[in-house]
């Protein structure tokens, strides 16, 4: 059984690095056709709609619980009700803290559906509303609708593959100020 989770967590690791480059950079929005200011302002102070990195890995579990306890007593993950919160530095503002969310869900859930695998993958992206416009474009399933909380915007999508893909447009500071354990 140990092998099993240790195996799902070289997996989930080698996913992270395989899929790290922006899926998207090759696009460049053109800002003569901007919607709003406030658009062309994000355009402007380089929010090129675009995936900048890994936000958080999720994955299905027969127990969560037991499973987040194993991966904290074993391999040191700070834990919480809903996983692990990895804290690293922005490369570009060293002074800023971001953040991944690594989880395993109940198998039972539907969170992941429509797509039947496993796991699911939530990239984090700048100008996530020029990205939908781009992805739109391209004919990608766009799931639902943007929805906003305090610590940023959230959109569902699938891939060719039939996986569900999370892109969040985060707002770290609103995780930073709630504090907490993190995996560092």
């Amino acid at each position: 059984m140990n092998k099993i989770y240790f195996t799902v967590f070289n997996i989930l690791l080698l996913v992270l690095f395989l899929f790290s480059e922006p899926i998207v950079s090759k696009y460049k929005f053109d800002v003569s056709q901007a919607d709003s200011s406030s658009e062309s302002e994000k355009i402007l102070n380089n929010a090129e709609p675009k995936v900048t990195g890994i936000g958080g890995i999720f994955f299905k579990s027969r127990n969560p619980k037991d499973t987040r306890e194993w991966y904290g007593r074993n391999l040191g993950l700070a834990i919480d009700d809903f996983g692990s919160p990895f804290e690293f530095r922005n490369a570009n503002n060293p002074e800023e803290i971001n953040y991944l969310r690594w989880s395993p869900f109940d198998e039972a859930t539907d969170y992941f559906a429509p797509s039947d695998k496993d796991f699911m993958i939530n990239y984090r992206v700048q100008n996530l509303e020029g990205l939908i416009k781009i992805l739109k474009e391209n004919g990608v399933n766009i799931l639902d609708e943007i929805a906003e909380y305090t610590y940023g915007k959230f959109v569902h999508i699938m891939d060719n593959d039939g996986n569900k893909i999370e892109l969040w447009e985060p707002v770290d500071s609103v995780l930073t100020n709630m504090g907490g354990a993190t995996t560092k």
